[in-house]
């Protein structure tokens, strides 16, 4: 791709990040409106679950996909199809006539958002050459999340309280009909210099494994043992092909060489467990706050942001502070701020007050705030740039795989812990287990930050990075010869 002028680098930047706006608003969106969605179609704990884990698990599984797709075919090409396929399963969801039609629209909005966000960040990091610059574009695309999160909640809220849960799907096709303009426009076309073979047996491993450990955590409360236990046991003999499988293909859907530099392999699990910590926690707060304390929807978006300014406000600093430090001090910041909100609502239940809920609101959106820029960072830097899209890709799932497993397993020990219950009655008990888990996902993204950041870390980087560009130059000579 030919060199851009700083101008030229910026707007391509904010094309880039219109399409991660259009993708998070529609999750903070979403669980303003879950209550809405749960009288007007009748829904139970498991099927609200569903409305957001259908769109996790697909967009979770078809990432890496999208990925080396776009470094095989294209990155501008591939974004324009996920922009159109997004707007398209967003007019379908806004007209779902039941929760089993929602869940399946949702997964054709998933589809489509695959192609977005991991691929953006390809282009993002082919644009941005230099570390430094990257770094701080990866920080502003960090404080898109902050803004979604900030205006995610108040424009769901209005739209519910004023026209109904529906309008919330609407506001995807302006955002993503002038992303897919100005992207035909102005975002030049780039690829990898030599094109990846598909693995078509390690796409259905991947997609078997994610989806029968989602199905089994979240039908748990509601389904006999017996018929849970042999979908535990397929994702488990579907990870155990995939470890087989995957070493034995010269290019295959996840490299495991990555997984040999000990910063990747940390942002990875960091990811996994900061992004299950923001999809437990949007799920119980989205429900205490209308569930129990009777607020609407708007009111609810209200609550939401004493969460949603810190984000906003310490990305584009996290992204500073990894571009001039490195990853290490913002992980430490995140890692104890979201495990300090996480022991507030799990010990002393917080959320019985408004100065200690606004408090332990607070707390998790430094911390969330602060984890962003560290993971995409490590996750692309010291990877050859001709499997950005890879790299990025697999960073991408960590974090789809993360709220997936934490909006699954944070509801089903709510599910079981409220029973046949009210939610007024037996919430703040049945929440309690749910904020240990989530004190520690905290505390693994605090622990991995600090062993997987320092001098022994970087060393394993440079050695896996060198192993991968030697491989890359052997296939190249292989091919050519």
């Amino acid at each position: 791709m030919p060199e851009l002028s700083h101008r030229r680098r910026m707007l391509v930047l904010a094309i880039c990040c219109l399409s991660l706006l259009i993708v998070s608003l529609d999750n903070t969106v979403l669980n303003v409106a879950l209550p809405a969605i749960q009288q007007d179609l009748h829904a139970g704990t498991s099927g609200l679950q569903w409305t957001i884990d259908a769109y996790t698990l697909v967009l979770a599984s078809l990432l890496m996909l999208a990925g080396s797709t776009a470094d095989r075919i294209g990155r501008k090409r591939v974004f324009m199809a996920g922009l159109v396929v997004f707007t398209i399963g967003s007019v379908l969801c806004s007209l779902a006539p039941n929760l089993q039609a929602l869940v399946a629209f949702r997964m054709v909005q998933a589809v489509g958002g695959s192609m977005l966000n991991p691929v953006a960040m390809s282009i993002i990091t082919n644009t941005f050459t230099d570390p430094r610059g990257r770094a701080r574009a990866i920080g502003v695309w960090g404080a898109v999340v902050g803004i979604s999160m900030a205006a995610g909640p108040l424009v769901g809220g209005l739209l519910v309280d004023s026209v109904g849960w529906r309008s919330i799907f609407w506001i995807n096709l302006p955002v993503g009909l002038a992303a897919l303009l100005l992207t035909l426009r102005f975002v030049p076309e780039s690829r990898a210099p030599r094109a990846r073979r598909p693995d078509p047996v390690g796409q259905v491993l991947v997609i078997v494994l994610f989806g029968s450990l989602t199905y089994a955590i979240i039908e748990a409360p509601s389904t006999p043992f017996r018929s849970v236990a042999p979908l535990a046991v397929v994702a488990l003999a579907a990870l155990a092909a995939l470890l087989v499988h995957e070493p034995r293909r010269k290019e295959p859907l996840i490299d495991l060489r990555f997984f040999r530099s000990a910063p990747f392999s940390g942002a990875t699990v960091i990811a996994i467990s900061a992004f299950a910590a923001l999809g437990g926690f949007l799920f119980l707060s989205t429900l205490y706050l209308q569930n129990v304390r009777g607020l609407s929807a708007l009111e609810a978006g209200l609550w939401m942001l004493p969460m949603a300014v810190p984000t906003f406000l310490c990305a584009p600093l996290s992204g500073r502070l990894v571009g001039t430090r490195g990853p290490r001090l913002p992980l430490l910041i995140a890692g104890f701020a979201m495990t300090t909100s996480g022991v507030l609502f799990a010990a002393f239940e917080t959320e019985t007050s408004n100065v200690t809920l606004f408090a332990g609101y607070v707390l998790f959106g430094i911390g969330f705030g602060f984890v962003n820029a560290p993971i995409t960072n490590t996750a692309v830097s010291g990877m050859p740039r001709a499997q950005a899209g890879v790299a990025a890709a697999v960073a991408s799932t960590s974090r789809q795989l993360g709220q997936t497993l934490g909006v699954a397993v944070v509801g089903a020990v709510l599910a079981s812990g409220i029973g046949s219950s009210s939610y007024r009655e037996a919430f703040v008990s049945a929440a309690r287990p749910g904020w240990w888990i989530l004190v520690g996902c905290g505390f693994a993204v605090l622990a991995l930050g600090a062993v997987t950041s320092g001098r022994w870390a970087r060393g394993t980087a440079e050695r896996a990075a060198e192993r991968l560009e030697a491989a890359e130059v052997r296939q190249t000579v292989g091919t050519s010869g």
